[in-house]
């Protein structure tokens, strides 16, 4: 048994993570209509900014739907909380600042099961936002994979595509958008551009190096 479906004193954080396409939505939908379906008062929440597939739905990639509330800031959300709410789930939780994670905080001390998904890291790699805190506070954590398009092997990064081209580094942290504009890809054939690294004094001689063992272990 998930050990989130133990008996427990009730209360606590689940974060749903990973890249782009990995079923995240999906998987936080599904938890929703099991939750609902044995009578639990669930309040569902996203950010206004995704109106990728529906202006006031939770919607996954593949089509799945649920009712939601619309909100600019987390702090919106104890506006509708009361004692009778039994669960808090929130979708593209990576959008919100650091107020996310005091709420969340709060209604999981007070009761509340709270549920959230988001990316883990931004197109760059990096940890997107508020999700390292989320990660860290949460009692439970799933991590999913998507397939990379280019490989076929376990994908954990989001790639965006501008133009065809990966992404740079200098572009905007946040563009919203889906197939137009993003893949799921594995760490070795995640791509960006102009990327900074601390390395590059010590990347031609190990590129150098390893070409030379890869050459002589296939003799």
């Amino acid at each position: 048994m998930s050990e989130m479906y133990k008996q427990y004193r009730k209360g606590w954080l689940e974060v749903i993570s990973g890249c782009m396409f990995a079923g995240k939505t999906e998987e936080l939908i599904r938890r929703i209509k099991v939750l609902e379906f044995a009578h639990q008062n669930v309040l569902v929440f996203k950010p206004r900014i995704d109106n990728r597939y529906s202006d006031t739905k939770v919607a996954s990639h593949a089509g799945s739907m649920v009712d939601s509330i619309i909100i600019d800031s987390a702090i919106e959300i104890m506006q509708y909380v009361d004692p009778l709410v039994d669960v808090v789930a929130i979708d593209e939780v990576q959008f919100f600042d650091d107020e996310v994670i005091e709420v969340c905080h709060f209604l999981a001390c007070n009761g509340i099961r709270v549920m959230v998904a988001g990316l883990d890291m931004d197109f760059r790699g990096e940890p997107f936002g508020v999700m390292p805190r989320l990660l860290t506070e949460a009692e439970f954590v799933t991590k999913l994979t998507a397939v990379c398009v280019k490989c076929g092997a376990p994908a954990t990064r989001t790639q965006r595509i501008v133009n065809e081209k990966p992404a740079s580094w200098n572009d905007p942290l946040i563009v919203v958008g889906a197939k137009e504009n993003y893949e799921a890809r594995c760490r070795h054939c995640h791509e960006i551009l102009d990327k900074p690294t601390c390395l590059e004094p010590h990347l031609v001689g190990f590129k150098e190096k390893k070409t030379v063992i890869d050459i002589e272990r296939n003799d």
